[in-house]
């Protein structure tokens, strides 16, 4: 029922462009809370404390139940599109993915372009925050909702000491940051409504824009400044922020090791980035290069997806680089994908251990973060994510594969969908319009799996989950 409430803003921005798509969302609105309220009612009375497994089912079925319900105005309007196509899209915009299927989107509806931009922006962190935000106050728990949501291995420590107080600041956070970005852009010489739309999918990280050429249609250097900022701060850890506002000082940022290593990813692949576009004459100028290499570093590396130039057909080996980079990802904690900095920081620790370990097989050797030892639940735990991840891509990259997909466009695809990035190579280097259905079922589920961290949605799937 709350959900329905989100298809309000894009029917007054469709009264006021006056585009002829107002029915489809007054269609959704109606359908939505009427569902909503068929399935609230004969429960609207009990009360129940939420146990682990409830958390976890209610986190996937936010995610794909409001993904369905959030294709109707696309299924329901004057696109043609098929089901496949509608859900994929829906589904990319709420798991801040940005991999769409329209083309010229200059001529779609405003009301359409503003709600693909909004579905980013509740994706991001408003959909799981509102919830635990919520539930709490309808007599339910909501902590297991956070613990089963919030990104990353290291989530045990509350900044606030209710859950409620929790959502509430990080939701205040993402709000501030929206606004601050809209007024930048519109400064810097976007129109309200471009402003508005771009700043939702900068800080959701989601890269949806209103034009085809992204952000590359503006020709801005100040606006593609802005964005990279927002890219970044969005893809840091909020409980940072808030710990930053909350003393008002820079210390949390200047101590966490996770920040730190995300920054210096960044940089090495932007400076690599930059220097082979030079030297192999891709642009003319260092200024050039530097321009377009760092912004495509910023935009793919925290899995944004904006693009101010075909970053897909540059030479040798820099697109398949940054797709890489993409693996990585955000910081635990941010509304990046990937598998998460933090992830793939332990990931190395635990390794370089083992190499150690063959060398002196008697020694007692932990692994740190800054000061703290990783307890042992923690690092058994990266390690079976890690087993899950390749394993989930390995048999979801032949079912694509069988789909008659090229390898290029396979691999690309799968690895910008599950790393909620977005735009790929071959095929999928501008849209996934030119797939085939199969292909974008497999990849739509492949976006829900990335942005619910494997295990959240993989262990509905295992029988012992659903024994009493």
């Amino acid at each position: 029922m709350m959900f329905s409430t989100t298809v309000i803003p894009p029917i007054f921005v469709s009264l006021i462009y006056a585009d002829g798509h107002l029915l489809p969302f007054a269609e959704t609105f109606v359908v939505t809370l009427i569902s909503g309220l068929l399935l609230w009612l004969p429960v609207k009375n009990k009360k129940s404390e939420l146990k682990l497994r409830d958390g976890f089912i209610v986190v996937v079925l936010f995610w794909l139940g409001l993904g369905i319900v959030g294709m109707f105005p696309l299924y329901w309007g004057n696109f043609n599109l098929a089901f496949s196509d509608a859900l994929f899209e829906s589904l990319s915009g709420l798991t801040t993915t940005g991999a769409t299927i329209f083309t010229n989107l200059e001529e779609l509806p405003k009301s359409i372009l503003y709600y693909r931009q909004q579905l980013q922006w509740l994706g991001g962190m408003g959909i799981i925050v509102l919830a635990v935000a919520i539930l709490p106050m309808l007599g339910i728990g909501g902590m297991q909702l956070y613990r089963a949501e919030t990104p990353g291995p290291i989530k045990d420590n509350k900044l606030t000491p209710r859950i409620t107080e929790t959502a509430k600041a990080l939701w205040y956070i993402y709000v501030g940051l929206t606004i601050v970005c809209a007024l930048a852009y519109w400064v810097a010489g976007m129109n309200i409504f471009d402003a508005i739309g771009h700043s939702f999918s900068t800080v959701a990280i989601g890269g949806f824009s209103t034009h085809d050429a992204s952000l590359g249609y503006f020709h801005s250097t100040a606006i593609e400044t802005i964005a990279s900022i927002f890219m970044l701060i969005s893809g840091i850890n909020f409980a940072l922020h808030f710990s930053a506002l909350r003393s008002m000082n820079l210390k949390p940022y200047k101590s966490d090791v996770e920040l730190k290593f995300y920054l210096w990813i960044l940089t090495v692949t932007g400076t690599i980035t930059v220097v082979y576009l030079y030297l192999t004459q891709t642009y003319a100028s260092w200024g050039e290069a530097i321009h377009y290499g760092i912004f495509q570093t910023i935009s793919i590396g925290t899995t944004t997806g904006f693009t101010t130039a075909a970053y897909y057909d540059w030479p040798g080996f820099l697109p398949v680089l940054l797709l890489f980079v993409s693996f990585v990802g955000g910081c635990s904690g941010s509304t990046g994908g990937g598998m998460k900095v933090i992830r793939f920081i332990l990931l190395v620790k635990q390794g370089l251990r083992e190499i150690h370990r063959q060398i002196h097989p008697n020694a007692q050797m932990v692994v740190k973060l800054g000061n703290k030892v990783l307890p042992h639940r923690v690092s058994s735990g990266i390690w079976g994510f890690f087993a899950l991840y390749v394993a989930s891509f390995t048999f979801m990259l032949l079912a694509l594969l069988a789909t008659g997909l090229d390898q290029e466009t396979a691999f690309s695809a799968l690895s910008a969908c599950m790393n909620n990035l977005g735009p790929g190579l071959g095929e999928v280097g501008a849209n996934y319009a030119g797939i085939n259905d199969v292909a974008k079922y497999i990849l739509a589920f492949a976006m829900l799996l990335g942005r619910l961290e494997i295990f959240t949605l993989l262990v509905l799937f295992s029988p012992a989950f659903w024994r009493k």
